[in-house]
């Protein structure tokens, strides 16, 4: 994959998050600022994400709501489209239960700015490791015209008072996104945060779901 490195195609890369596209025009850290740092890192199955990436983020949140529901959510990928706001489409590649092995390409659209043509990014994630109701981590490109971004992503279940725990990582490595990264860890941090919100909000506004 060939790397445009103008002004314009660094510019195009770090106003589209690879997971939540549609955040910008929101407040981001100015570039000087320095990344925010997370203590450890979660693993799933003894692996975490790119400990030599540029670009980390951690966050969480806790989900009131049975475990079970908000596993199902995460893992039927192919529903994605019908709770998050910036995932436009999916694409499950392989058949069967979710497991070690299943891959999907996924969309998350650019929104019209000056510096690039290009509608979307197209994400191809493939779960590495997994543990039933417990953890998952996948890897895969994100790419559109003249970019790419190679991420790593973990996500780990944990029942806690009031719900469950749910914790992500993920790494973004290449590039164009060691160009900015303090601007490019901001932008992911809007897009992680904004993934556990849609969850969030999904997972407790089942029929059935605990209200505390």
């Amino acid at each position: 994959m060939s790397f445009v490195r103008s002004r314009s195609a660094r510019a195009a890369l770090l106003t589209v998050p690879f997971v939540a596209a549609g955040l910008l025009g929101t407040a981001v850290a100015p570039a000087a600022a320095t990344p925010a740092q997370p203590a450890g890192s979660l693993t799933c199955r003894g692996e975490g994400v790119d400990p030599e990436a540029p670009v980390r983020y951690r966050t969480e949140t806790v989900i009131d709501a049975p475990l079970h529901v908000v596993w199902k959510l995460q893992t039927d990928v192919e529903r994605w489209p019908s709770w998050q706001q910036h995932v436009t489409s999916m694409d499950r590649l392989d058949d069967g239960p979710f497991r070690k092995g299943t891959a999907f390409r996924w969309t998350t659209p650019v929104p019209p700015n000056p510096v690039t043509p290009a509608p979307s990014l197209d994400i191809t994630s493939t779960v590495e490791q997994i543990k039933r109701n417990s953890c998952i981590r996948w890897t895969g490109p994100a790419v559109g015209e003249g970019l790419r971004i190679d991420g790593v992503h973990v996500w780990t279940f944990t029942k806690v008072q009031g719900g469950i725990r749910v914790s992500t990582e993920e790494t973004h490595a290449g590039p164009l996104v060691e160009q900015n990264v303090s601007f490019a860890t901001e932008v992911l941090r809007q897009g992680l945060e904004g993934w556990l919100r849609d969850l969030k909000t999904a997972a407790e506004s089942r029929p059935g779901c605990p209200r505390r």
